[in-house]
């Protein structure tokens, strides 16, 4: 049996080579892959050719599935989420920097996205380490930060007002009292779920290292403050974690498979490609509470 070879990237993340994970993975290879994930918090994996059954069989590995309220999900997998856009379309799901599932009590774990059909051209993904982020504050800053929690929210991304995030793009429900209409759905479930509050440095649950936990899409304000007082201390915290230094840029390629940490990184998938097909399979994992 080959080793697992993991090979550390440039910004954030690991790519694993030596795996099969249609013929299934060893305790040996899950161990390995494992600590990787751990490690980097972001791992990639080439050349792969797995059924939607092997990605919710490499999912449940890592805990139970998150089943997502607002993409449209695989007609007959309805674990999987599906993330595309047709030629026809000219806005992307995905398109800027953002954490899965913060506006969760309990954020997703994580993630595992599948290429099913690729563009010609474009259609990379760009991931950024909190953990980097974090690291590159001074003390002082982040003692001060260590006090703050911030509020999350979903519902000005996903809901149902007109000047809602995906109400502005082509990827919403036209009429939103459909269920099925649109990439993205279910905009009244977003307006129903309350504000959560996270801390704004928390310690993984996984790694134990510090991670700056904060995202453009979905961090509204610092707990106690109001919005206006909470800007510009937060675009200098997206400022941070967007440095150039914490970041990979992902080129897609047929059997490629990225697997992030959303307490770990964001990611933005880059709108590149009009006139082109692009279809995505994501899974995301379920996380708990974080302190």
């Amino acid at each position: 049996m080959t080793a697992v070879d993991v090979r550390p990237l440039d910004g954030v993340g690991a790519e694993i080579h030596g795996v099969d994970i249609a013929r299934g993975l060893s305790n040996t290879e899950f161990d390995a892959i494992h600590k990787a994930f751990s490690d980097h918090g972001l791992i990639f994996f080439r050349d792969q050719s797995i059924s939607e059954q092997d990605h919710i069989n490499l999912a449940r590995k890592f805990g139970e599935i998150d089943i997502n309220r607002f993409f449209a999900a695989h007609p007959d997998y309805p674990e999987i989420a599906m993330v595309s856009k047709d030629v026809d379309q000219k806005d992307n799901i995905g398109g800027g920097w953002h954490t899965d599932h913060s506006y969760d009590q309990d954020p997703a774990m994580g993630s595992i996205l599948v290429a099913r059909e690729l563009p010609q051209t474009g259609g990379d993904t760009m991931f950024a380490s909190m953990y980097a982020a974090y690291d590159g504050l001074s003390d002082g800053f982040k003692k001060m930060l260590g006090s703050l929690s911030a509020v999350h929210s979903a519902a000005h991304i996903f809901g149902t007002a007109p000047d809602t995030h995906y109400n502005q793009t082509d990827a919403a429900a036209l009429d939103h009292e459909s269920k099925n209409d649109g990439r993205i759905q279910n905009a009244d479930v977003a307006d129903a779920m309350p504000e959560v509050i996270h801390p704004v440095i928390v310690t993984h649950p996984l790694s134990g290292k510090k991670a700056l936990y904060v995202n453009p899409a979905f961090t509204v304000r610092f707990e106690g403050w109001t919005e206006e007082e909470s800007r510009p201390l937060m675009q200098q915290l997206f400022a941070q974690c967007a440095r150039p230094e914490y970041t990979h840029r992902f080129v897609w390629k047929p059997g490629s498979i990225a697997f992030w940490d959303n307490r770990a990184t964001w990611h933005w998938a880059l709108n590149d490609y009009n006139g082109q097909r692009r279809v995505m399979h994501r899974i995301t994992v379920q996380g708990c509470p974080l302190t």
